[in-house]
């Protein structure tokens, strides 16, 4: 459970965030919502509070220090600490090899990879002085088996486990546990929009035949976040119906 705990997740406002921020809100935690919109902020901070949560929001960009800071000094400022860190904000630019602008390329490890470093870099100080802190980053099946069309993307979040592993090490003696969920694929708008037999094929791909949903991997979130997984650091928790094992 993590109730009174304070949760920043990055790349809250919709999809697997918005997921993880109303999961955690559920066991009681408080909730430090952050994404670049400020009116998705808004309503996913009011969201949060109908459910009797005590939340609040920051606009912020993951590959800015300032911003990362900032978001670390609202949740002292709101809450008097950080006990756990979702980096989940990410985004694609999907594109073939030889085709892949190399402003592509910049952009998705910028945020997906730089974002996750700067944000676990100023969360850190905090929970290493509390000897207390989850660090949950929120990587992809593809970081582990590839994906013809991402290589950027899959090379983020590749690098974002060997970040999880490393921290790990680092932290660990502060009582700070680093670990990464890494979805498969998941139902989402994106999902949604294939033509039937792409999606067929798609599940077709998955031993329990089904798209997983932003609750599983919430659900996934949970249990590293949780005090008794207190022993668990520097590990991949795979959530993908068995697609990569």
């Amino acid at each position: 459970m993590s109730k009174g705990k304070v949760a920043v997740i990055t790349g809250a406002s919709r999809g697997i965030g918005k997921s993880i921020a109303l999961a955690l809100a559920g066991q009681g935690a408080k909730i430090v919502a952050v994404d670049l919109d400020l009116a998705a902020v808004e309503a996913v901070v009011q969201e949060l509070k109908a459910v009797g949560a005590e939340a609040v929001g920051v606009v912020g960009n993951v590959t800015l220090a300032v911003d990362a800071e900032k978001m670390v000094d609202v949740a002292v400022q709101s809450f008097g600490r950080v006990d756990i860190l979702v980096n989940n904000a990410g985004i694609t630019r999907d594109g073939l090899l030889v085709r892949m602008k190399e402003e592509d390329w910049d952009a998705v490890l910028t945020v997906n990879l730089k974002g996750a470093f700067l944000c676990t870099k100023a969360v850190s100080r905090v929970m290493t002085k509390q000897r207390f802190g989850r660090i949950i980053n929120i990587a992809s099946i593809v970081g582990q088996m590839g994906n013809a069309g991402q290589a950027n993307y899959c090379a983020s979040k590749a690098g974002l486990i060997g970040l999880t592993k490393s921290n790990a090490r680092e932290l660990a003696r502060r009582n700070v546990t680093v670990n990464a969920v890494a979805p498969g694929f998941i139902a989402t708008a994106m999902t949604d929009a294939l033509p039937e037999k792409a999606r067929e094929e798609l599940t077709g791909q998955i031993p329990m035949e089904r798209l997983g949903t932003p609750d599983d991997i919430a659900n996934a979130v949970l249990f590293l976040a949780a005090e008794r997984s207190g022993y668990i650091t520097g590990q991949v928790l795979g959530v993908n119906g068995g697609m990569y094992m």
